[in-house]
């Protein structure tokens, strides 16, 4: 019985079945369904007439079905017949090859199955007449607290019990080892005998929480495990909703190094738990404790004003709007006002507060929520506040690298760090229209940068970066600078202002003396067309005891960008808040 195959009209499917009324459509197909048959009839595309190919109508259906000659269904050719013999031959040897593969997936099921059954039958006890455990932190070294068993001794190391997470683990003969994690620190701890052959150790997965029970011991010459030191386990246990989810949701396959950073960020709450994300926290964590001790070594008191406002710091394009119990109401772009109503009873204040900018930028730079150091200093000059910026700043990277456990962390997210040097270099505006005009960097339109620009970003950071050290920029014109900041008196046409820009990140502080004078306080308010209404509580600093003062604000996320060497601010957060992300 002859095998049908249509070129144009079969198909290679179940709905063909090899007939001249239910054609197959490849050769190669047809050999596969019916390998014992002898005879294969092949229809393919007819020919296009001299017309039709003038015509330009040679191709599909309108060449082989509809016009010009009808095909004919013709004997297949040999060399067409081998081709397809070969295909069948390897699709049999695939065919075998996948039995094979699913014979011996079977066996080893079913042999898993048998190792599994018979691992439940293991219950661990904990043996009572050991000494009583002490609990301890990962991180607990101190050797009043943990005594290690040194190698080949019969002095007993401490016994302890620990809880953590299972950062690794790995099998070796019939010993398992498992690195636990816990927030403070790592500890290998090794299962060795029964204990590496219960149903749990055999279906143990990452991130697993666990209870462990054992000696403290040295690590034997030539291994390796954190800190020198292992826990020998002589008891553990994992608690009911203790075990990580694996297979398919196992956290290696959820969250992986180098993946799509917006998947990353979707999953940041599991993106947390890997080691280099982990590790900026640590570091954000200690950076912020050191600025806490600073600004107290210094005498600066700290504030916690509203986040709730109803003025305007830095210009209403970047306001997050919402109502108030019927008023129009915006999130705080900055507490520096807050700040400066502070001076008169508390002397020089600061503050660490989330600050909200509505900047519809997606720059490695630009958050939506950041948090803000700010801070407020009264009876100061402007060197004064350069002083005070550079004292804080060296200050806090030395409080921050003088923890060992805190170091380590930074180099090993940033080696070529080094503690920037005293004095910074001070650059003015002027000056730095000039470095840009002699080093060819255009401005944004493409042109010469020329006095009275707004120095564009990659500008700026190319002129950092090449200059490759901490800069602090001043003398801004008025025109591009904050109402509330006060002329130079040797240059009407400047601001007393600052902006310290750090090689790699750009402008992580912005600061400025303050205008003390009332009138011209209004003044200002006039040329910016703010009206001063809802501003009175500031403009009455001037009427109540005015003084020379000043201010700054440092962006948290971008210090710590420079810190720790990271491609973008969104690295620094726990959960960033940017233009088109509110989650999770």
């Amino acid at each position: 019985m002859p095998i049908y195959i249509d070129e144009v009209g079969g198909a290679d499917s179940a709905q063909a079945v090899g007939t001249e009324a239910a054609p197959y459509k490849t050769l190669v197909y047809a050999y596969q369904q019916h390998p014992q048959e002898q005879q294969f009839l092949v229809k393919k595309a007819a020919e296009p007439t001299p017309d039709q190919d003038k015509a330009g109508l040679a191709t599909g259906d309108e060449a082989g079905h509809v016009a010009g000659e009808e095909a004919e269904y013709k004997p297949a050719a040999k060399a067409a017949m081998k081709k397809a013999v070969n295909a069948y031959d390897a699709y049999k040897k695939k065919q075998a090859k996948e039995k094979d593969l699913l014979a011996i997936r079977g066996k080893e099921d079913a042999e898993r199955a048998k190792t599994y059954e018979e691992a439940k039958k293991i219950e661990l006890v904990e043996d009572k007449s050991l000494p009583k455990p002490v609990k301890i932190k990962l991180n607990q070294k101190d050797p009043s607290v943990v005594k290690l068993r040194a190698t080949g001794s019969e002095e007993q190391g401490t016994r302890v019990r620990v809880f953590g997470r299972v950062h690794r683990e790995r099998k070796q003969k019939d010993v398992l080892f498992v690195t636990l994690r816990d927030g403070y620190g790592f500890l290998q701890c090794v299962l060795a005998g029964q204990l590496a052959k219960t149903y749990d150790a055999l279906t143990l997965t990452r991130e697993t929480s666990m209870e462990v029970l054992g000696e403290m011991r040295e690590v034997p010459a030539g291994a390796h495990a954190p800190d020198n030191r292992e826990l020998h386990v002589d008891y553990y246990k994992i608690h009911a909703g203790w075990k990580a989810a694996g297979g398919e949701d196992a956290i290696t396959n959820k969250v992986q190094a180098g993946g799509d950073a917006q998947k990353l960020l979707d999953l940041r709450h599991l993106t947390l738990r890997g080691e280099v994300a982990s590790s900026v926290m640590f570091v954000r964590d200690a950076v912020e404790f050191a600025f806490h001790q600073t600004y107290k070594e210094i005498q600066c008191r700290k504030v916690s004003p509203p986040a709730l406002v109803q003025t305007q710091v830095e210009g209403g394009a970047t306001l997050f709007k919402f109502d108030y119990y019927g008023e129009e109401a915006y999130l705080t772009q900055s507490s520096q006002l807050y700040l400066e109503t502070c001076l008169p009873s508390m002397g020089d204040v600061y503050c660490v507060e989330k600050s909200f900018r509505a900047e519809k930028s997606l720059t490695r730079r630009h958050l939506s929520e950041y948090t803000h150091i700010e801070a407020e200093l009264d009876y100061i000059t402007f060197d004064d506040l350069l002083d005070h910026l550079e004292h804080v700043m060296c200050r806090v990277i030395e409080l921050t690298m003088s923890d060992p456990v805190i170091s380590a962390m930074i180099m090993q997210l940033n080696p070529n760090f080094k503690q920037p040097a005293r004095p910074f270099m001070r650059m003015k505006y002027s000056d730095a229209i000039e470095w840009l005009q002699q080093h060819d960097i255009k401005n944004e339109d493409g042109n010469p940068h020329v006095f009275g620009d707004d120095i564009a970003e990659a500008a700026e950071r190319r002129m950092t970066d090449e200059i490759n050290k901490p800069i602090f920029l001043t003398h801004f014109p008025v025109e591009i600078k904050a109402f509330y900041m006060q002329k130079d008196k040797e240059d009407k046409r400047v601001t007393e202002s600052v902006d310290c820009l750090m090689p790699g990140v750009g402008e992580i502080v912005g600061g400025s003396m303050r205008m003390d004078d009332y009138d011209e306080l209004m003044a200002a308010y006039e040329r910016e067309n703010i009206g001063p209404g809802p501003y009175y509580w500031y403009t009455d600093q001037r009427k109540y005891g005015s003084s020379p003062h000043g201010g700054y604000g440092l962006g948290f996320e971008r210090f710590l960008a420079w810190l720790c060497n990271l491609h973008t601010v969104r690295e620094a957060c726990l959960y960033p808040r940017y233009m088109g992300r509110c989650t999770p």
